[in-house]
């Protein structure tokens, strides 16, 4: 097992194993469902095993998460956001394990996976701020010697949901908002990323024991669709937010809106960037290389498509090929690598069917 190997030690310093319960329940770690591995993109090889969710793991973490979010919401906002600047902190702390952990499990660069985990810093410092700014407004009324008050009140749960191209920057957009706001968290990573999703729980666990809160205030569960449509069914979770494929979106969307729920939807893109004539051509093209390269184009933002102005074709082709023949390919976590690999094996079949249908669509620019 990958785990045993020299390069890997630094996986002990977040709280990982050889094989780790994926369930943070009522404060505890367990896990009663299938065990899978977590597989390094690079070699295919496993870096460590998971025992995944069951659906009574799934309902006693809810139970206690619905009974934590009672607490939760009393606690006045600024307190709220310590706990949270808190949660930045020990972020900091481990930054670079962090960010290599991205890059080993998911196959982005080591750049863009501590990059990845600094967005999370940076969101844990907005919440902060934001948690002074949630008194409410008095707003004038028409009625003379009269105002209206506005109160703005705690949904109670928000349920996270985040694919593997972005394995925990994505909860903290969601999670770090909607603990200030007086939400507790229920968060299912995605479920090829299950060591990242267990590290940043261990993460947020140690500092809410370390306040004497509830652990149940954040829940997290490795596992796969049969989670994910227990969170989309949960009448105890107000508001569901998704990220991944539109198709698996919009299922998520008619579900939680079946219930009368509220949906944050990120979903799949097919981006083009348009050059003018008029453009900064060689600022174009390394914007065109850095949107079509990074995280090996496994982005929802991802350059999947280049309209080029007749008169600077030819120009943007010849320079686009330029900077194209020094991307370094290979393993992420070496210095100077620009592309690592597709995060599955079913990824690259895929790319390798889509490849097929545009050979026999168009022509291919060789370098």
């Amino acid at each position: 097992m990958g785990f045993a190997r020299k390069e890997y030690e630094f996986l002990k310093e977040l709280g990982l194993g050889p094989r780790n319960p994926g369930c943070f329940v009522h404060g505890g770690w367990r896990g009663s469902g299938p065990t899978v591995s977590s597989v390094n993109p690079v070699n295919n090889q496993t870096i460590a095993e998971v025992m995944e969710a069951s659906i009574q793991d799934y309902e006693d973490g809810m139970q206690a998460c619905n009974e934590a979010a009672k607490l939760w919401m009393q606690v006045p906002a600024p307190k709220r956001g310590e706990i949270v600047r808190q949660i930045g902190d020990a972020l900091r702390a481990k930054l670079q394990h962090l960010g290599r952990l991205v890059s080993l499990e998911m196959g982005k660069i080591l750049p863009e996976g501590i990059g990845e985990v600094q967005e999370i810093i940076d969101m844990c410092d907005y919440a902060v701020g934001l948690s002074r700014q949630l008194n409410g407004s008095i707003i004038p009324s028409e009625r003379p010697n009269h105002v209206m008050m506005e109160m703005w009140n705690p949904l109670g749960i928000v349920g996270v949901i985040t694919a593997f191209n972005f394995p925990c920057a994505v909860l903290g957009w969601n999670a770090c908002i909607a603990l200030v706001c007086g939400n507790c968290v229920v968060w299912k990573g995605a479920p090829t990323t299950p060591l990242i999703t267990i590290a940043m729980t261990e993460i947020v666990a140690e500092v809410l024991e370390k306040n004497n809160l509830p652990g149940a205030i954040f829940t997290a569960f490795c596992g796969g669709a049969e989670i994910g449509q227990a969170i989309a069914k949960d009448t105890r979770i107000p508001l569901v937010s998704f990220t991944g494929s539109t198709k698996v979106g919009l299922m998520v969307q008619q579900t939680v809106s079946e219930r009368f729920g509220k949906c944050l939807l990120e979903l799949s893109g097919n981006n083009a960037i348009v050059i003018m004539d008029d453009a900064d051509i060689p600022l174009a093209v390394r914007s065109v290389l850095f949107a079509a390269v990074g995280t090996a184009g496994q982005r929802c933002t991802t350059c999947r498509r280049l309209l080029l102005h007749d008169s600077i074709y030819d120009s943007v082709l010849e320079q686009l090929i330029g900077v194209y023949k020094q991307v370094k390919m290979g393993d992420p976590l070496e210095k100077g690598t620009l592309l690592g690999p597709l995060h599955t094996h079913a990824s690259k079949e895929k790319f390798e069917k889509g490849m097929d249908i545009i050979k026999s669509q168009a022509r291919i620019v060789s370098l």
